[in-house]
């Protein structure tokens, strides 16, 4: 009798045990189906859905160190616990709050992805991802307990090795998503570039001015959320056809209608308004660069255009010849303490290029530019012999400002567009041998006074638009 009821409860044991496995297989192949099919009961058709979703998926960024830094941490626990059995019952505890946290990290992507409109196949790729991962995680759980009793010591580890290979995998994609497919391979050198195949090609001629000018730009600034992994509105700048064929809500460039032209429009928002672009506070568009988008546009958006080194857009003019050496200035650490003074009486400030002392200063005046005038910038000419850059753009400097610009003998862009400059003096910047850009939009200069310019060999960017002038290269046929 005795060895009959310990056969009983062994074999109820066995078959609570052959249950209680049923009902976990159940559980994991049920959630993993639920997790599959995810993509298909809410597809990411690059729409903009509910506020309230993107307003909890914007937490996900805030979320998802957690779970990276469980996962990595469970197979340390368990191979130090091969010597401190304690830190293996600490290693199950990680295993089962990394599970959770990487769900909930999901849900929240996915939210934000689904809510803001995101598609693309670097989404897709990091969503799926995601849905390996946590199937992964959710068969190491199961699997665990196994591998403790030694009854199958194989397939945890295999589990665990894969789940990690699977976050490698899902991390690269949510960093190409942040920062664009071609972050890490943007900055390599060319040859190294051709050797492993990065680079991408904007789908016009190497020489033109929309590769030189446009492309580079989106590259930069756009191709993060608007490229082959992230589409946002469906709409991608990674090329010359997929910049004309434009997005979920039609075409973004009207060719020769820059005013009719949405991507202009976006660019040239406050950065306030939520419709600005680039959105969720990249790096915007400089003054130039939506200068050079605007000549493009106006110019007939071609991916031919100006295929010859210093040809000629309506309202620009561009050159790539090679630029004189550009010449360091002196060390200006003694003056921080009075650059420091100035700023805070006048407002406008002077920042450095780089932590170099010699790259020089960047006069700044955003802050204060309807009220920054002539006699405020004659202020910083103690400092004009390290000032590189002025940036003075819709200030209330007038032609009398020159007598102060003259003096800044390092000054190699000057940004003027604007302001209520006339261009009677514009002859005084003859005497800045280092001048290589110089934007005058929006300006009151004419044909004749811009003809000084003309000697200015170094000046290789010249802009022009909404101003009296011709465009340059006929003003300085006329000159002749």
């Amino acid at each position: 009798m005795i060895v009959a009821d310990r056969v009983t409860v062994a074999a109820r044991g066995i078959f609570s045990q052959i249950r209680s496995a049923r009902r976990t297989a159940v559980q994991i192949a049920s959630a993993s189906l639920l997790l599959v099919a995810l993509p298909f009961l809410f597809r990411l058709d690059g729409r903009v859905h509910a506020d309230w979703l993107q307003f909890l998926g914007r937490f996900h960024p805030l979320l998802l160190h957690l779970p990276i830094g469980l996962i990595v941490l469970v197979p340390l626990l368990e191979i130090a616990g091969a010597k401190r059995p304690a830190l293996r019952e600490a290693a199950d505890f990680v295993l089962g709050a990394a599970l959770a946290l990487a769900l909930s990290t999901l849900a929240l992507g996915y939210m934000l992805a689904y809510g803001a409109g995101d598609s693309g196949t670097t989404v897709s790729r990091h969503m799926w991802g995601a849905i390996v991962l946590c199937i992964g995680l959710m068969l190491c759980v199961s699997a665990r307990p196994a591998w403790i009793s030694r009854k199958q010591p194989a397939i945890y580890p295999v589990l665990l090795t894969a789940s990690l290979l699977a976050l490698i995998w899902t991390g690269h994609e949510g960093g190409a998503i942040t920062h664009g497919t071609g972050y890490l391979t943007r900055y390599m050198p060319r040859r190294l570039g051709t050797l492993f195949g990065a680079g991408s090609s904007s789908g016009a001629p190497a020489d033109s001015f929309y590769t030189q000018h446009i492309h580079q730009v989106f590259e930069a600034k756009c191709v993060a959320c608007h490229g082959e992994g992230t589409a946002k509105a469906s709409l991608r700048l990674d090329s010359f056809n997929y910049v004309m064929h434009g997005g979920k809500d039609g075409a973004v460039v009207v060719p020769g209608q820059p005013e009719a032209s949405m991507l202009l429009a976006r660019v040239e928002l406050s950065p306030g308004d939520p419709h600005f672009m680039p959105a969720e506070g990249r790096t915007p568009l400089t003054s130039d660069e939506v200068s050079w988008i605007r000549a493009w546009i106006k110019a007939g958006a071609s991916s031919t255009a100006l295929s010859i080194p210093g040809g000629s857009i309506e309202g620009a003019r561009t050159q790539s010849p090679a630029n004189p050496p550009i010449q360091p200035v002196e060390d200006y650490s003694r003056l921080k303490p009075e650059i420091q003074r100035m700023q805070s009486a006048l407002g406008a400030k002077l920042v450095p290029v780089s932590a170099n002392a010699s790259d020089g200063l960047i006069l700044r005046t955003v802050d204060v530019a309807s009220t920054f005038k002539d006699s405020d910038l004659a202020q910083f000419r103690k400092f004009a012999p390290y000032i590189v850059e002025a940036e003075l753009a819709r200030t209330a400097i007038t032609d009398a400002s020159f007598d102060t610009l003259k003096t800044f003998t390092h000054l190699r862009a000057l940004h003027l567009e604007g302001t209520s400059i006339t261009g009677s003096r514009l002859g005084t910047l003859s005497a800045l041998t280092q001048l290589n850009y110089l934007n005058l939009s929006g300006t009151r200069v004419t044909t004749q006074s811009i003809v000084p310019l003309k000697s200015m060999s170094q000046l290789h960017h010249l802009y022009l638009f909404n101003t009296p002038a011709q465009p340059v290269e006929a003003a300085t046929r006329n000159a002749q």
